[in-house]
């Protein structure tokens, strides 16, 4: 079979002539890595439901989006073109966005996590149950997790939902953004502590991967 040449690619000329065309390649480059082990896969048939349950795409995934977290928070933002004192304002949003990246990359392992339990017929016959952003619900598998652990989750929860995407959380819903610092102060939550809970949580994937073997 033939692999077309756009699929192959990956050096970031690719992404600066093709943003959108390359950004959506993550399931073909993983057919073309079933392929060379032997599996058959239509690239250019493309995916079914099934082959985009598959939790190596969603481990993928979240790692993919765990890197571009840590990106956004080691980065130095340039807010120079704004005014002095509203350049501060936008460095707090800035952070809000890199929690957002954080709670999007647990989520997702999270879910890659219940396929892996559940299997992809089990997962999709619950998936409506799983289509949230509830980060401690999604967790409840996890063993061993404190009350600080279950608050780091709500509050990365806030920043998925919205903290980390509008600066407000809607109307009726001003409460949500008192939330965040009532849990903050509650438990003295510490960066240290949330990174140490998220690298907790993704590294229990290993592990059910490895009783799976």
């Amino acid at each position: 079979m033939t692999v077309p040449p756009d699929v192959i690619r990956s050096d970031r000329s690719a992404f600066e002539s093709d943003p959108f065309g390359y950004a959506a390649l993550g399931w073909h480059r993983w057919g073309m890595v079933q392929i060379s082990a032997g599996f058959p896969v239509d690239l250019e048939k493309g995916p079914s439901d099934d082959d985009l349950k598959s939790p190596v795409l969603w481990l993928l995934h979240a790692q993919a989006m765990s890197e571009a977290a840590r990106s956004v928070i080691q980065s130095t933002p340039n807010f120079g073109m704004l005014p002095q004192d509203l350049q501060g304002i936008s460095r707090c949003q800035y952070h809000a966005v890199a929690l957002m990246l954080v709670g999007y990359s647990l989520e997702i392992c999270l879910k890659a996590m219940l396929i892996i339990k559940k299997g992809i017929a089990g997962y999709q016959a619950d998936e409506k149950k799983h289509s949230h952003h509830n980060l401690g619900k999604l967790a409840d598998f996890i063993p061993d997790l404190s009350e600080k652990d279950k608050a780091i989750l709500s509050g990365l929860t806030h920043f998925v939902k919205w903290a980390g995407r509008y600066p407000d959380p809607g109307t009726g819903k001003t409460n949500h953004a008192e939330d965040i610092f009532t849990l903050a102060e509650q438990h003295q939550i510490s960066a240290k502590d949330l990174f140490n809970l998220a690298a907790r949580v993704m590294g229990h994937s290993h592990e059910m991967l490895g009783s799976e073997e």
